[in-house]
C-alpha cells in the first residue's frame, strides 16, 4: 500500500537527523524532463545544507533543503530531518516561489483549536509519532506547482550533554536521492579551548570520507565539513541512487586546566564543572532484575550477557547483590558482599543459572533491595565513604503483590529516603515507561528503555559504564548571597567520571566586577571545595568574538536548562505545584520560540488557493506502536464518520487476525489497514516453536513441525507444516495436544481422547472445545479464542503429511505481556508500505516496508485463509517479509524455539 496523496501540510515528529526531499508518491509518472541521477519522479532535491554552530555546548542547528518541480503537473515534495529527542525546535520556514510562510510558537490548547477547526472543514491531516532511540522527526510535505521551487529550512537548539569524556552531535543522513549541492558544517566556538575533535560517517568508506570531509580545531575554534560531490554519493560509479544513509557523529571535548569554567553574557552565566583525576567513591550497587516469563529467551540471554560483562568491570572495593523477582523475590546473598575475585567468580555462576518463571512483582523487589542497601549502611557493612545505587530492569507492569504503579512510587519513596538514586531500565515496548521515569525521577536518579534489538545487552552495558565512576557524592553548587536569581538545579546526588554539571542563572546585578563560584562535594577520600573566582572585565574581552557565536546564546542555555528541568519535576507535581511548574515552563517556551510538550507550531501555508493549518508538537517517551494520531485524509473516511474525523488508535488500536496455516506461512490481518503481512519460518521437522505466551492469564500455544517425506536423492527444500500443537493453561491445569490423527485433552491428571471425526463439545469454568468437521475452536472465557484447522492431504501423494492450521480469532482478553510468534502482534502496531517496483518475479511486486523502527524490503504475495473452508479456502493478499520475519519478529526466530509441547 503506497500512502495516499494528502492534499495538505504534514507536520510530524517521530524519534531520529534524517534529511531527506523526495516525493511521496512513488507510483506516479516521472515527468519528461529528466536530469540522471538527480531527479525523481520529476523533482530534483538541487541543495541541503545542515549548517551547525556550538558555542559552550549550545547548539544552534538549521537544516534548509532546496527542491524544484520539472514535471508539467503539480507533484508533492516532502522534507524530512530525524533530530535529537532532547532538542527543541524552534522556527520552520517554508518558501514556494519567494513567499515565505513562517512557523509560529503557540500553547498546544490554542494551537490545538486553531488544527480542529482546520480539520473539521477537511482542509488539512497530521500525524504526531515517536520511533527510534535518540531522535524525533519532523515533516512536512507540500504540493509544488510544474517549475516551482521551494525551501524547507528548520531551526533546533540543544545543549550538548558529556557522555564518557566527550559532547556529541548526532546526524541521521538520508537524502533518498542524489544532492547536487550536499553540505554539513559544523562550526565550534569553546572558551576553554578544544582537546580533541573529531568526526564519522557510518555510510562511508574512510578513503571517500577523507576527501569529502574536513576537520580542524585550534584554541576556541574548531571546524567540520561534509561535502560530497555527486560521484561520492553514487552507491556506485553508474549508479543514480546515494549511497548517503546513515549516521553522521561529530565528537569533541574541551581542555581542562581548571575543574569548572563560568561565562557570563548580556546578565547571564552557565557554569560548567567536571573535575579530573579524582579517586573513584567505592559504590554499593544492587540489581534488581526482573526475571518474570515474559523475559523467556532472548531478553534474558542478552541481560545475562550484559550482567556477565558489568561483572568484569566492577572494582575490589565495591560491594554488591542481586535480587531477582518474578512473582516471588529472591537473593542472590542475604547481604550485600565485597566484589572480591572469588565473590565475582561466584556471582558469575549465579548469573549464568538465571531463569525466567512467572509473574511481576516489581514492589517487593524494589523494596528487598533498598533494604539491603540501607541495613548493610545502618550496620556499618559497607565503606564510611562508600555511595549506594540500585538499578533496575524490567520489562512489563506489575501483576504481583502491589500492582498499582502509585502505591508502589510511595513505598519506594519511603523506603529509599532520598539516600541514594534509582536508575529504572525499562526493556522494550510492552511496559508503563511513564510510571518508571517518574519513580526514578522522585528518587534522584533517571530512566531509560532498552531497545529491543541485537544491542541491547550493549545498551545495559553503556548505561552502567555511564554510572560505573562516581568521583565525587552530595556536589552543590553555591554563589553569593542575594547575587543570583533564577537559577537552575544546583545540588547532585553523584557527579561521575566523563560527565557533567551545569548551571546557569541570570546576574541579580549585572554591574559586579566580579563573580565567585564554590562547588563541594564529598570525594573517595576527603570532603572537596573547588572554587572559581570570574573577573567580569576579563569575561567581557574573552567573549568579544561574536562574529563567531550567536549573541544571546547563555540566556537560551539558561531558558533551555529551565525548561528542561521545570517539566521534569512537573513529572512528579500535583495539583498547584504542578499548575505553577506548568505556567513556567509554558511562559518561557512561548518567549524563546521553542517547541516543548507544552507547545506547538502553527504552520500555515497554500493549497489550491486556501490556507492550510498543520501542528508540529514535541513527542514524549511513549511505545512506538501506540504513541501517534492518525488522522484520515479526505476519501478515506469510515463509513458513517463526518468530514475531519480524528480517530486516535491508543483507543482504537490496529486490531490483527494472526494465524499460521501451511508451509508454515504465518500471516498477521490488519483489518484497519485492509491488508496483512506474512512470513515463513524454516526450522527442521522436530522443531518446536513458541507461538503464544501469556504469563498473566497463563495460556501457552506451541507448535511442532513437520516436513515432506524425501528421498535422500531430493535436493529441493522441504516443504514443513505444523503436525502438533500444544494448547495449555497453567491456571486450570488444562492441556490440549491436537495432531491430525487425534485430539487429547488432560484435565490434570484425567485424560480425555477425540477424533476429528466427532462433533462434541467439551465445557468447564473458563472454557469451552467445540470439534466440528474438522475445525476445533477453543475459547478460554470471553476474550481467547483460537482455532485450528485440519488439513488432509490426497493419499495418493505418498510424500505429503496431513497437518494443521491455528487462528487467532479473538485475543482481547490476552495481557500486555503476551510474546511469541504470534501473541507478539496482540498488541498494537503499525506498518507502511512504499517505494513499489518490479521484483525478481514480474508477477510480485517489491517495496519498502517500515514497521517496529526496521526498513524492510517486502514482496508482494498471498496466503489462503481456511478458517471458514477447510478445503479450498480464502485467498488473502499479503507483504511477505524475507528471513525468517526479521525485522518484523521481535529478536529471530530461534528465540522462539522451546526443547517441547508444554
Amino acid at each position: 500500500m503506497a500512502s495516499a496523496r494528502w492534499p495538505c501540510l504534514i507536520l510530524a515528529l517521530l524519534s531520529s537527523l534524517a534529511v531527506s526531499g523526495f516525493p511521496r508518491s512513488p507510483s506516479r509518472q516521472l515527468g519528461k524532463r529528466s536530469l540522471p541521477g538527480a531527479v525523481v519522479n520529476g523533482i530534483e532535491v538541487y541543495s541541503t545544507k545542515v549548517s551547525c554552530k556550538v558555542t559552550s555546548r549550545f547548539a544552534h542547528n538549521v537544516v534548509t533543503t532546496r527542491a524544484v518541480n520539472h514535471a508539467d503537473t503539480a507533484k508533492e515534495v516532502s522534507f524530512d530531518v530525524e533530530l535529537p529527542k532532547t532538542a527543541f525546535i524552534t522556527n520552520f520556514t517554508l518558501t514556494i516561489d519567494g513567499v515565505t510562510y513562517p512557523g509560529n510558537v503557540k500553547e498546544k490548547e490554542v494551537a490545538k483549536k486553531q488544527y480542529e477547526k482546520a480539520v473539521s472543514q477537511d482542509k488539512t491531516a497530521g500525524l504526531v509519532k515517536a520511533s527510534g532511540r535518540k531522535l524525533e522527526k519532523f515533516t512536512v510535505s507540500v504540493n509544488v506547482a510544474a517549475g516551482s521551487k521551494v525551501t524547507f529550512e528548520l531551526t533546533y537548539e540543544e545543549l550538548l550533554k558529556r557522555h564518557k569524556g566527550k559532547y556529541e552531535m548526532y546526524l541521521k543522513v538520508q537524502p533518498k536521492q542524489l544532492v547536487k549541492h550536499f553540505e554539513i558544517t559544523a562550526d565550534i566556538f569553546e572558551p576553554q579551548g578544544i582537546s580533541t575533535l573529531d568526526a564519522e560517517a557510518s555510510f562511508i568508506t574512510n578513503d571517500l570520507l577523507g576527501s569529502a570531509l574536513t576537520k580542524s580545531f585550534s584554541g576556541k575554534k574548531g571546524h567540520v565539513s561534509f561535502k560530497p560531490s555527486l560521484d561520492q554519493q553514487r552507491s556506485c560509479p553508474t549508479c543514480t541512487d546515494s549511497l548517503l544513509k546513515g549516521d553522521f557523529i561529530i565528537t569533541y571535548d574541551v581542555n581542562r586546566e581548571s575543574p569548572a569554567n563560568v561565562q557570563i553574557v548580556n546578565g547571564y552565566f552557565v557554569h560548567f564543572f567536571a573535575p579530573q583525576g579524582l579517586p573513584v567513591v567505592p559504590k554499593n550497587v544492587v540489581f534488581v532484575i526482573d526475571v518474570s516469563g515474559s523475559m523467556y529467551g532472548r531478553k534474558m540471554e542478552q541481560t545475562k550477557d550484559a550482567l556477565l560483562k558489568i561483572l568484569d568491570d566492577i572494582k575490589e572495593d565495591d560491594y554488591l547483590n542481586f535480587v531477582l523477582f518474578s512473582g516471588d523475590v529472591t537473593t542472590w546473598k542475604d547481604s550485600l558482599v565485597q566484589a572480591t575475585p572469588e565473590n565475582i567468580q561466584k556471582a558469575r555462576e549465579f548469573v549464568r543459572n538465571i531463569r525466567d518463571q512467572g509473574m511481576t512483582n516489581i514492589n517487593d523487589g524494589l523494596l528487598t533491595g533498598i533494604s539491603m542497601l540501607n541495613k548493610a549502611r545502618e550496620e556499618h557493612k559497607v565503606p564510611e565513604r562508600s555511595t549506594s545505587i540500585i538499578i533496575m530492569l524490567t520489562d512489563g507492569d506489575a501483576n504481583m503483590g502491589v500492582s498499582k504503579p502509585e502505591k508502589i512510587q510511595e513505598n519506594v519513596r519511603n523506603a529509599i529516603g532520598g539516600k541514594f538514586p534509582l536508575y529504572n531500565l525499562g526493556f522494550g515496548n510492552n511496559l508503563n515507561y511513564n510510571f518508571l521515569e517518574s519513580m526514578a525521577l522522585e528518587n534522584h536518579g533517571l530512566a531509560r528503555r532498552i531497545y529491543e534489538d541485537s544491542d541491547a545487552n550493549l545498551q545495559l552495558q553503556g548505561f552502567y559504564e555511564e554510572v560505573a565512576n562516581p568521583l565525587l557524592t552530595s556536589v552543590e553548587v553555591g554563589y553569593p548571597e542575594n547575587a543570583i536569581q533564577d537559577l537552575t538545579q544546583n545540588t547532585y546526588q553523584h557527579f561521575y567520571d566523563g560527565s557533567e554539571i551545569v548551571v546557569a542563572g541570570r546576574l541579580a546585578d549585572e554591574d559586579m566586577n566580579s563573580f565567585r563560584a564554590d562547588v563541594k562535594g564529598h570525594g573517595a577520600i576527603n570532603d572537596l571545595t573547588f572554587t572559581e573566582e570570574v573577573d567580569m572585565k576579563e569575561m567581557e574581552e574573552a567573549l568579544k568574538e561574536r562574529d563567531y557565536i550567536f549573541g544571546n546564546y547563555i540566556e537560551r542555555l539558561w531558558a533551555y536548562l529551565t525548561i528542561e528541568q521545570l517539566l521534569e519535576k512537573r513529572k512528579n507535581a500535583q495539583g498547584k505545584e504542578k499548575e505553577t511548574l506548568t505556567a513556567q515552563a509554558l511562559d518561557l517556551s512561548l518567549k524563546y520560540h521553542f517547541v516543548t510538550p507544552l507547545t506547538s507550531m502553527v504552520v500555515t501555508k497554500p493549497e489550491d488557493n486556501e490556507n492550510q493549518t498543520a501542528i508540529a508538537d514535541k513527542p514524549g517517551e511513549v511505545t512506538p506502536s501506540t504513541a501517534y494520531l492518525r488522522v484520515h485524509p479526505t476519501g478515506a473516511r469510515r463509513r458513517g464518520e463526518a468530514p475531519g474525523t480524528v480517530r486516535d488508535p491508543r483507543s482504537q488500536p490496529l486490531l490483527c487476525v494472526p494465524s499460521v496455516d501451511g508451509d508454515p506461512h504465518f500471516i498477521i490481518q490488519v483489518p484497519e489497514k485492509d491488508d496483512a503481512i506474512c512470513f515463513n519460518i524454516d526450522e527442521d521437522p522436530g522443531t518446536v516453536l513458541r507461538l503464544i505466551q501469556d504469563p498473566v492469564t497463563g495460556l501457552t500455544v506451541n507448535g511442532q513441525i513437520i516436513g515432506e517425506k524425501r528421498s535422500s536423492q531430493d535436493s529441493q527444500p522441504r516443504k514443513t507444516y505444523f503436525g502438533k500443537l500444544g494448547i495449555a493453561n497453567a491456571h486450570l491445569d488444562f492441556r490440549i495436544e491436537v495432531t491430525p490423527e487425534r485430539i487429547t485433552l488432560w484435565n490434570g491428571a484425567a485424560q480425555s481422547t477425540f477424533s476429528w471425526l466427532d462433533t462434541v463439545m467439551v465445557t468447564q469454568d473458563g472454557l469451552s472445545v467445540m470439534i466440528n468437521k474438522k475445525n476445533m475452536v477453543v475459547s478460554f472465557g470471553d476474550g481467547a479464542t483460537f482455532v485450528v484447522v485440519l488439513h488432509q492431504v490426497w493419499k495418493k501423494q505418498p510424500n505429503h503429511h496431513d497437518f494443521l492450521g491455528f487462528y487467532v480469532v479473538d485475543s482481547h482478553r490476552m495481557s500486555t505481556q503476551t510474546h511469541g510468534l504470534l501473541g507478539q502482534f496482540f498488541h498494537p502496531f503499525d506498518f507502511k508500505v512504499s517505494d513499489i517496483h518490479p521484483g525478481s518475479d514480474p508477477t510480485k511486486p517489491d517495496a519498502t516496508m517500515v514497521v517496529k523502527n526496521h526498513r524492510l524490503t517486502v514482496t508482494r504475495g498471498s496466503q489462503k485463509d481456511y478458517r471458514k473452508d477447510a478445503s479450498i479456502g480464502v485467498k488473502v493478499a499479503c507483504w511477505f517479509v524475507h528471513d525468517n520475519g526479521q525485522g518484523l519478529i521481535d529478536g529471530i526466530h530461534s528465540d522462539y524455539i522451546v526443547p517441547d509441547l508444554f
